[in-house]
């Protein structure tokens, strides 16, 4: 694999997950992290074609029984969700994690966005995540227990330029507190991830301008959020649920990268002494 993980090989024995959008980015390096710590089964679903399966499969060592199952799903279609669950407690009998990564958004100003794109971006980041924790905690965790893992962003200062997805991994996040509670008298926990928000439809000059606003003062890598996945599903964090891990250096805690430019567009403050002691305040005046 790309990168050693930190956890012992056979943690996961014997379980079953669900990764969506397991092919590409943050998602291809939890699928790849998941399939190294072997002795499992485990199916990664949501368009992953089957060269980036067969990709995985190779990268594994001979004597490992882990592998790794492409099915192509629609989350944002119900009845598609439903029927791969089904698929796989049909060919594997059970599902014990379930991690929701596969999203899509572009780049817009709110002004620009079109109620299609709007909705487009709503019904596959908030609505998909819903259809996958609706459909596996019916299907089996109700009755057996598990662990879900939401993969959402740094929203917590806005998100301007995409304010669709900064909308729908918000509520995420509350969907995450939401279920924890829930569903936590059947033995399932619920939590969520949330990397520092470097999207690819923004370009690289973005992922440049992010560093200086980074405590680590560097990007993080999607093997870093592989790691913190494992550890909300594994049993390290059996007594956590309910909670947002952010995975990103303290960014969040920093000042905040988006830049609104020298204006005068909002109207005067009211009149009184406090403004005078503003304008004084603003504009000392010379004692000399």
């Amino acid at each position: 694999m790309a990168a050693s993980s930190v956890f012992r090989p056979g943690l996961f024995k014997h379980k079953v997950a669900i990764v969506t959008g397991g092919g590409t980015g943050i998602g291809k390096a939890i699928s790849a992290e998941l399939l190294e710590l072997g002795e499992w089964r485990r199916d990664t679903h949501y368009f992953l074609r089957s060269a980036e399966a067969l990709e995985m499969r190779q990268k594994l060592p001979p004597s490992s029984p882990a592998s790794v199952t492409p099915l192509q799903c629609n989350i944002r279609n119900e009845n598609e969700v439903k029927a791969l669950v089904l698929s796989v407690l049909e060919r594997y009998g059970r599902i014990d994690f379930l991690v929701n990564n596969g999203g899509g958004q572009f780049s817009s100003p709110a002004e620009h966005i079109s109620s299609k794109g709007w909705k487009a971006v709503i019904d596959t980041n908030l609505t998909g995540t819903f259809h996958c924790c609706q459909a596996v905690y019916s299907a089996w965790m109700k009755q057996h227990g598990g662990a879900i893992v939401n993969i959402i962003a740094d929203m917590w200062k806005g998100f301007p330029g995409m304010s669709h997805t900064g909308a729908a991994r918000a509520a995420v996040d509350n969907l995450t507190k939401s279920l924890a509670i829930e569903w936590a008298a059947s033995g399932v926990r619920v939590n969520s991830v949330a990397p520092v928000s470097n999207y690819k439809e923004l370009g690289p000059s973005l992922f440049k301008m992010s560093v200086p606003f980074s405590p680590a003062k560097r990007l993080g890598v999607p093997e870093e959020i592989s790691s913190a996945v494992c550890f909300l599903l594994s049993p390290a964090a059996s007594f956590i649920s309910g909670a947002t891990l952010r995975v990103d250096a303290g960014q969040s805690l920093y000042h905040s990268m988006w830049d609104i430019p020298d204006h005068s567009a909002w109207p005067e403050a009211p009149e009184g002494e406090n403004l005078e002691a503003l304008k004084d305040l603003l504009n000392p005046q010379s004692k000399l």
